[in-house]
């Protein structure tokens, strides 16, 4: 099957490299010459722009947009024009599934079909494979299985579940058409506000195992600190990277995202090469709101979202209005770090 990718940044590249290894053709555009000049070297077709894209494909079209989710609507304003009846356009990346529904109703008087898929797999999708959660008219993503086919990693990525043979050809494929307009990106928004807690769970237990020694070292004696009622009962240096790497093996903890920790501690065991300033993309905000609105309670999730927020510093102003009432109520100066 032939069709034209637009977004070759790292998720986009590499899924244009995987359906060229699939057999798939792919015309490939971006805004950065020398990205497409990088993906026509390993065989697509570079296009100089999205007409040229179009001229490129053959009716009916199937163009895939893998960009920021700020960057859709512009570029399929663009794109359209360039279109015709029965072409499809399918938003690969993570964009809010309110305006899937906006979009594939607009595109729709135009006779255009329209198909969202949450896109899960990072940087290492290429060798693994995507796991693919799709939403839109079941006829456009059945003309579309050939690339799905191409870039999820296919039945033998995991163990069969038992007892499910009757089910026939359904999610162990590493894809799932998961209902109509919308469907595909809300079921990875959920995803992604999993992640979160799942991330943050990790990383609050490795910090408690690293600050396991603290009753080895000076204990405060001030006013200011909560003293240790126990520093024997805490002198212990735990290895946080053989722990990890210990936990992959037959731990219930252990998961694909377990074995990318233990690579980054066994690399950088102090992690000094990052700030600890966790982006959040949207998806995490999105998953609350929609806990709100149907009245589910998602605690964890909310305070792995929080957390991410107060890594940048955006609760520092707080910290430092608890320190001013201790100051005013009190006389409590701060501690020198």
């Amino acid at each position: 099957m032939q069709i034209g990718m637009v977004g070759l940044g790292r998720m986009g590249s590499n899924m244009a490299r995987r359906m060229l290894a699939a057999g798939q053709a792919c015309v490939a555009y971006d805004i950065h010459p020398e990205a497409v000049q990088g993906l026509a070297a390993a065989g697509a077709r570079g296009a100089a722009s999205l007409a040229d894209l179009a001229r490129a494909l053959e009716p009916p079209r199937a163009v895939w947009l893998m960009l920021p989710a700020a960057a859709v609507d512009s570029t399929i304003e663009a794109l359209v024009p360039h279109l015709q009846p029965g072409d499809i356009v399918v938003d690969g990346g993570n964009s809010h599934y309110r305006d899937d529904l906006r979009r594939a109703a607009a595109l729709t008087q135009r006779r255009l079909h329209y198909v969202d898929v949450g896109t899960s797999g990072g940087v290492w999708g290429l060798a693994n494979g995507y796991c693919l959660m799709i939403g839109g008219e079941a006829a456009a993503v059945q003309r579309l299985e050939p690339v799905f086919a191409a870039l999820a990693p296919g039945a033998d990525a995991a163990p069969p579940t038992a007892g499910r043979e009757a089910h026939g050809a359904g999610a162990e494929r590493g894809w799932l058409h998961c209902g109509p307009s919308g469907a595909g990106h809300f079921v990875k928004m959920v995803h992604n506000g999993i992640e979160y807690g799942l991330m943050a769970a990790y990383a609050e237990g490795f910090d408690i195992l690293r600050h396991a020694g603290i009753g080895t070292g000076p204990q405060a004696a001030d006013a200011e600190t909560a003293p240790l009622a126990h520093p024997e009962a805490y002198r212990y240096e735990f290895d946080l990277a053989e722990i990890a790497e210990l936990w992959r093996r037959g731990s219930v903890l252990r998961s694909w995202l377990l074995d990318l920790t233990a690579h980054a501690l066994l690399q950088d065991p102090e992690l000094q090469e990052v700030r600890g300033r966790v982006a959040d993309s949207g998806e995490g905000r999105w998953t609350l709101q929609a806990a709100i609105d149907v009245g589910v309670p998602a605690p964890v999730l909310a305070t792995a979202l929080f957390a991410r927020f107060g890594s940048r510093g955006q609760g520092d102003f707080a910290n430092r209005i608890l320190s001013a009432m201790r100051r005013e109520f009190g006389g409590h100066e701060e501690r020198k770090p």
